[in-house]
């Protein structure tokens, strides 16, 4: 797996809250155990402190989407090395077994599981991919979705770096709005 896809951890967290709705889906060690994966053993280890730090760390990670969607590209890289630092990485060289054509390995990094808690393991894993992300593809890359009166944070992976909504609902849904408008305007002008 690539670095650069842990930036998803980072995504799904900030995602578990809609402060514009008043909606929290992170309010059970179930609900945070989906956003490890089903195969993580740091899931297994969660307990209700995680879920409690894990909710503050989704504020500071939300901090750093809005901080790069308001084109604060200093902001954004101070927050998120903030939470480098607070919670470090340990690489790790791993194959899973994999082989390509002529027997060898097919190594590549992952993020061991050193830490303290699940909470601590988690947040090392999304910031540290957000960062891969933002380095290598531009802290423009970070949004947080323009479709009212969702605020969910999406990274645009787009090739012309256009994306300016979470999901093609959210996108649909903004679209059919501004159509409306406009016809509704154009059905107000005299004459």
């Amino acid at each position: 797996m690539e670095l650069a896809l842990y930036s998803d951890f980072a995504v799904r967290l900030v995602n578990t809250e809609e402060p514009a709705r008043g909606t929290d889906t992170l309010t059970s060690i179930e609900a945070a155990r989906a956003l490890f994966g089903a195969n993580s053993q740091m899931a297994r280890r969660l307990t209700d402190s995680d879920v409690t730090r894990m909710r503050s760390v989704r504020t500071r990670l939300r901090a750093v989407f809005e901080a790069a969607d308001e084109g604060d590209e200093v902001r954004a890289v101070d927050l998120l090395n903030a939470l480098l630092m607070e919670f470090p990485v340990s690489p790790q060289i791993s194959g899973h077994e994999q082989r390509d054509a002529d027997g060898r390995p097919l190594w590549h990094m992952h993020i061991a599981d050193h830490a303290s808690n699940a909470a601590a393991g988690y947040t090392a894993t999304a910031a540290m991919g957000l960062a891969v992300h933002l380095t290598e593809l531009g802290v423009d890359r970070l949004g947080i979705c323009q479709a009212a009166p969702c605020r969910n944070a999406y990274l645009d992976t787009s090739t012309n770096r256009s994306r300016r909504y979470c999901s093609d609902r959210c996108a649909t849904r903004a679209n059919v709005a501004a159509y409306r408008a406009r016809k509704r305007r154009e059905s107000e002008r005299p004459g």
